[in-house]
């Protein structure tokens, strides 16, 4: 019977490591991939309510989650060299697209920020979040770190002309978050305090010409609302009470699927975008939430260990530019449906609505685990 035993414990063991060995062949990452399909088919559940019970919505998006898992696995197919090889390449399209869309972009809700294929609508702002940090990492990668001031000029060149032409669409949020995901390559490679300190001085010094020559009416009147939302509760205030009043709504345990008030009486502006989380908490609850958080946590935490173990300062720069772009983005959205950020129309990531944006995330993923499967660079001794 003891021999029976090992045999089978021996079979299994055998097909475990076939299964493994199989998963580093297709540089599938499971720690990644497997929250990234809780949040997205998680999301679908609240999507639906959000929606108000919408076929079509849930329809298009559940392709849009088909499409995503598809090119973040043939995106994870990639060598680190590969991608860094074709790096400027993907920066230059993706600022020629942006200049497309300022003279033939698509408007909606007094916005210009998509190209219409005819058959396909995205949005190249997307494809920005993903080429920007590609570009710095491959740019500073070049060079020798920690990088000098002529570097490190170039470098924020390349951060302010696609912000500057994102900002102008116009796309505060957007705009802010490739702006970040530049930045966080930029302290990667090793930035000296000095630079930094500088960084944050010059920062300090621009936001009066930027409140003044930058922003438009609406943005400005978005910041002003955050200190007093109550002072027009009817117009820009609206979105954030409304957004507070589920959340609040919600308690522990929620209201039940489908039963929140704010999103089913349509009371919750974008509810299936901008403010999908405050539907998640007026129904499923802040254990809902938490549950949400928990697996953020662990798409972040794979994420950062990624970066750690990279075998490049390329792959460095590039993994750690990636996770600070997730990271930022699920912070400023939390900051607006909370009230303590501005609302600058940024969407929670893999859970809102949206194609683009979701293909977008699902590049950096795979580029994020063809870094985790990355071998070792061997030198052999003459």
């Amino acid at each position: 019977m003891s021999n029976d035993f090992a045999r089978v414990a021996e079979a299994s063991s055998r097909e475990l490591g076939a299964r493994i060995r199989l998963l580093r062949v297709l540089h599938i990452d499971l720690w990644l991939v497997v929250p990234l399909l809780m949040l997205s088919v998680g999301g679908l559940f609240v999507l639906y309510s959000a929606s108000g019970q919408s076929d079509v919505m849930l329809n298009a998006q559940m392709r849009n989650i088909v499409v995503a898992m598809v090119v973040l696995l043939i995106t994870a197919q990639f060598r680190v060299e590969t991608l860094r090889g074709v790096s400027p390449y993907i920066f230059a399209l993706a600022t020629l697209l942006l200049v497309a869309v300022a003279f033939f972009g698509v408007g909606a809700k007094g916005a210009q920020r998509w190209l219409s294929l005819g058959f396909i609508r995205f949005q190249p702002s997307e494809v920005m979040k993903v080429a920007m940090p590609l570009a710095l990492a491959w740019w500073l990668s070049k060079k020798a770190l920690p990088p000098d001031l002529r570097s490190l000029a170039v470098a924020f060149a390349l951060v302010a002309v696609p912000s500057g032409l994102i900002l102008q669409q116009p796309d505060l949020g957007t705009s802010l978050l490739v702006a970040t995901s530049g930045l966080a390559a930029i302290y990667m490679a090793g930035i000296q305090w000095r630079y930094i300190f500088s960084m944050m001085a010059l920062a300090l010094v621009s936001i009066w010409p930027a409140w003044v020559f930058v922003l438009k009416d609406y943005q400005k009147q978005r910041v002003l609302t955050l200190f007093n939302p109550e002072s027009d509760r009817l117009g820009a205030g609206w979105n954030i009470i409304q957004s507070k009043t589920a959340i609040g709504s919600g308690g522990w345990e929620g209201l039940g699927w489908t039963q929140g008030s704010q999103a089913q009486l349509d009371f919750l502006p974008e509810g299936h975008t901008d403010f999908i989380i405050a539907v998640l908490a007026e129904e499923f609850g802040f254990r809902g939430v938490l549950l949400l958080f928990l697996i953020y946590a662990v798409i972040l935490g794979r994420g950062l260990l990624i970066t750690w173990r990279a075998q490049s300062s390329f792959a460095r720069m590039l993994g750690g530019a990636l996770v600070a772009t997730f990271f930022f983005g699920l912070v400023v959205n939390l900051g607006m449906v909370s009230g303590l950020l501005p609302v600058v129309g940024v969407p929670l990531p893999m859970v809102s609505y949206g194609g683009t944006a979701m293909v977008s995330m699902m590049i950096a993923f795979g580029m994020l685990m063809a870094i985790s499967t990355e071998r070792p660079v061997t030198r052999t001794m003459r």
